[in-house]
């Protein structure tokens, strides 16, 4: 009888053994299957990143890409999403990229830079030119205008007629930006911005005649045509040329 419990112990072992392997076998199944299910869940989840549309070269102002169109909002899958990659174009305000950008490449923090205080760039582009243009303290009102301001540019040249050369004025530009002033009171350079052809004619205003600038008001500014403004209109009242 001791041979036939010894054999019954064996078999409870046996049996206890077994079961405890099977139990151990489900719970590792179903480790696997949620991980397996949070894997699938995981690389179905979408992100929205900013993607370059076309080249961005370097040097380019964060605030511009997105006002040209420059980049476009794209899903992409959570595993495909790159560290430091951009999600709000607001983000790119006060960053110029730090090495050219190639269309369908994600935007992202490693491929931006800080603008310096003194750049330019960030207020420049299409057809916008910068130029500086020398000027004194009186026509171009150093010390009572600064960046920021708009200002509307007129030109003086002597213009020859039949009885000699004839001093006249002329609107050259309205609502120029200032970019830049001169550090110091007694004169220097002012930078401003130019568009198209504009540029150009301020270069040649500059060497040929004498600029002033005119202080535009901060908001509300309305047009003005003063027309050529010659002697004979001051004294006479004759008709401005248009």
């Amino acid at each position: 009888m001791e041979w036939a419990e010894n054999l019954l112990s064996t078999r409870r072992g046996t049996a206890i053994i077994g079961a405890g392997a099977a139990l151990i076998a489900a719970v590792l199944l179903i480790v696997y299957l949620n991980r397996y299910r949070n894997s699938l869940k995981t690389s179905s989840e979408q992100a929205t990143v900013l993607v370059a549309k076309n080249l961005i070269q370097k040097g380019a102002p964060g605030n511009l890409i997105g006002t040209n169109g420059q980049f476009q909002v794209t899903s992409v899958a959570e595993a495909d999403l790159k560290d430091g990659a951009f999600t709000d174009p607001t983000a790119l305000r006060g960053l110029v990229a730090a090495e050219d950008i190639y269309p369908g490449q994600q935007l992202t923090a490693a491929d931006f830079a800080a603008a310096s205080a003194s750049t330019l760039q960030t207020s420049l582009t299409g057809t916008d030119r910068a130029i500086s243009v020398p000027l004194d303290a009186a026509h171009g009102m150093i010390g009572q205008i600064n960046p920021g301001d708009h200002v509307d540019v007129y030109v003086g040249l002597n213009v020859q007629g039949p009885g000699g050369a004839v001093p006249a004025l002329k609107l050259l530009m309205q609502n120029a930006l200032v970019l830049r002033t001169p550090t110091t009171g007694g004169g220097g350079t002012t930078v401003l911005r130019a568009r198209g052809e504009l540029a150009a004619a301020l270069a040649y205003a500059s060497d040929n005649g004498k600029l002033w600038l005119v202080l535009r008001p901060a908001s509300g500014a309305k047009p003005v045509r003063p027309g050529l403004i010659t002697v004979g209109r001051l004294l006479l009242g004759v008709r401005p040329v248009q």
